[in-house]
């Protein structure tokens, strides 16, 4: 089969957060630090923003397409995370990155990294960020400038929520201070590197 992954032995790491709580800083910051690591490109049906690209930020699929690719067993794991926008890992990315010699790491919505999580057990680490508080996140995604205060609460709203699963992640890391949160994430991997699983 193509895209066979029952025998992976490979460590993996997938950080996980409320929309406007870090992740994709701290991902960034790792894979820097980081020359081992490869990142997972995601795929979605959401618009793509002006500017990101196609193939490097996302793959940007319609809905049809990602729904044929479900059919198809082309996902490891798949969400609709708001009404009719999707997001999923393709199978094929992590046979990508792991034939490049690399450890996968994703930048995953929460309930992907519990679906990744319960797929790979011990041989993916999960690492939760999590903001100071729902205020500190809000002002975070007003700062942005890239969505409408509709948009904006329906984000909020969905924090909440994901707030709630916390407990089932391997590490909470809380991002107050940036620079220790970067820090604080660096020796979490080293950590997870030190253990005796195949990288």
């Amino acid at each position: 089969m193509p895209y066979n992954l029952d025998k992976t032995e490979h460590k993996m790491i997938a950080v996980t957060a409320p929309s406007g709580a870090g992740k994709t800083t701290i991902v960034k910051s790792l894979m820097q630090y980081f020359p081992q690591m490869a990142f997972s490109i995601s795929a979605t049906t959401r618009p793509k923003r002006p500017h990101e690209v196609d193939g490097k930020d996302y793959f940007f699929l319609s809905q049809t397409e990602f729904k044929k690719r479900v059919e198809l067993g082309e996902f490891v794991e798949w969400e609709e995370v708001y009404p009719n926008v999707f997001y999923g890992t393709l199978k094929s990315e992590i046979l990508r990155v792991q034939a490049l010699g690399k450890v996968v790491i994703f930048d995953i919505d929460v309930k992907g990294a519990v679906n990744l999580k319960r797929e790979f057990r011990e041989k993916c680490l999960t690492i939760f960020i999590k903001p100071p508080s729902i205020d500190t996140l809000r002002k975070r995604l007003e700062n942005r400038h890239t969505e409408d205060d509709k948009t904006i609460q329906k984000r909020v709203d969905k924090a909440a929520f994901e707030l709630s699963y916390e407990n089932n992640f391997d590490i909470t890391l809380v991002n107050d201070v940036l620079e220790k949160a970067l820090i604080n994430s660096k020796n979490i991997v080293n950590s997870f590197f030190s253990l005796k699983i195949p990288i």
